[in-house]
């Protein structure tokens, strides 16, 4: 967000920037005419969307596009099942303008605070082994590049630059609109209980492939997991949605306020945090309900924290944990924030943490008060050496050296953005890392 003086940072507050100027164009001419106007001027330019991204990958420090207004539905294909947004919509705001038509996006994450451009270009996924990231659903762009033209790639126009356009960093232009590939409307079957840690970890492989969609959070200092499984059913099957009641006890009283207090807490008597995560594990879920896909996909998140998570070969999935694990004993840490894990199937996407694998995720998150670096940097290298790949939006510290072996079409993509922005109209400090200048 921009607060009053200029200076934009993003959620997480880990980034922040004062841009030369700020402008919130409605139209894809007014992002062409804002690209021409900064090439002129030998100004950078990025878009943004939420800043939901914990990285700087959405630093602006010429001109800050805030695409806040370039949202909506711009066409539907029924009878393929298609739909073409205007960039900036946010993810929330999608299901409501599929319902008319009887779709919904094939798979979510569980924030949808992003907008539908920020999701794809830095790699957004949700959870199910038989189910790829948001990019993935990507069949058709429109993009501003460097010159102030329209690209657009779909399967009638350049089809081989689709899987580089639709996961492209802000790198290759200002996305303008975007076509997804939608499924018809199903609702979920949500089971959320904690477990034995032990039992989770021995079943994980049938755990994480046989469901629909599979999760566990893991409380460090206990040995307790709370499971998240989610099975599809079709959109007339009966719904049992969460009373609002206990929805508002279960996601804003115990997962915000109460959780706000206890991160609070631990933050000033750090003693405490392993009573905390037990008590936390008693209090968190532990549900059961049936809803419409999105309801149960997204969950509220008024807690802020700080977060790195690294894609792994799926066979790496318990030696990352365990590893993880120790290392926590072993340093003697106090950890409050749950560590995650998530799966995903491969994909064809040039820069997809799950290109050509089959990939499980885990992320470690800290209270956005506590400093995560010693946390974040040793997990890093497990991550590492089980050829792990880190989500371009949260913080990771590789470059482009050490990125470019992990991503066997990372060449491509940067030939391709040598072609559509030589001059690097669309270039930050973190592009310049991850991609080199």
């Amino acid at each position: 967000m921009t607060r009053p003086g200029g200076t934009w940072q993003n959620w997480g507050r880990t980034e922040s920037v004062r841009p030369r100027r700020v402008e919130f164009p409605r139209t894809t001419e007014a992002v062409q005419r804002a690209v021409t106007a900064a090439a002129a001027q030998s100004l950078t330019i990025k878009a943004v969307g939420a800043g939901h991204s914990f990285t700087g990958i959405a630093l602006a420090p010429g001109v800050l596009l805030d695409l806040t207004d370039l949202s909506g539905l711009v066409a539907v294909d029924r009878e393929r099942a298609r739909v073409t947004l205007r960039a900036g919509t946010r993810l929330y705001d999608i299901p409501g303008l599929l319902a008319p038509y009887g779709l919904a996006m094939e798979n979510l994450g569980d924030i949808d605070r992003q907008s539908i451009s920020g999701a794809i270009s830095t790699g957004t996924h949700g959870t199910g082994a038989r189910f790829r990231g948001i990019a993935a659903q990507v069949v058709g762009a429109t993009l501003v590049t460097a010159s102030g033209d329209l690209l657009t790639v779909d399967e009638e126009h350049d089809p081989d630059l689709v899987p580089a356009v639709a996961l492209g960093l802000g790198a290759l232009g200002i996305l303008v609109e975007v076509t997804l590939q939608c499924v018809p409307a199903f609702v979920l079957h949500a089971v959320e209980q904690p477990e034995e840690l032990a039992a989770v970890l021995d079943g994980l492989d049938a755990r994480a492939a046989e469901p629909d969609h599979f999760e566990f959070y893991w409380f460090p200092h206990t040995d307790r997991a709370m499971t998240k499984t989610n099975t599809r059913l079709p959109e007339s099957a009966p719904r049992h949605p969460l009373p609002a009641f206990g929805k508002w006890v279960d996601d804003r009283l115990v997962g915000g306020a109460l959780h706000q207090v206890a991160c609070s807490v631990a933050r000033t008597v750090p003693a405490t945090i392993p009573r905390i995560n037990r008590l936390s594990v008693t209090m968190w879920g532990d549900r059961e309900f049936t809803d419409a896909s999105h309801r149960v996909f997204a969950t509220s998140r008024s807690v802020r924290f700080r977060e790195m998570e690294y894609a792994l070969p799926v066979a790496h999935a318990r030696p990352a944990f365990e590893a993880l694990r120790a290392l926590v004993d072993e340093r003697g840490w106090r950890i409050s924030f749950p560590v995650e894990v998530r799966f995903a199937a491969a994909d064809d996407r040039w820069l997809s943490t799950a290109h050509g694998r089959d990939s499980a995720y885990i992320a470690v998150h800290r209270y956005w008060r506590d400093d995560p670096r010693e946390y974040f940097d040793a997990v890093e290298h497990i991550m590492l050496d089980l050829g792990g790949r880190p989500h371009w939006g949260k913080m990771h510290t590789l470059d482009a050296a050490a990125l470019r072996d992990r991503y066997p079409r990372f060449d491509d993509f940067t030939a391709l953005r040598d072609r559509l922005d030589p001059d690097r109209v669309f270039a930050n400090p973190y592009l310049d890392r991850v991609l080199g200048g």
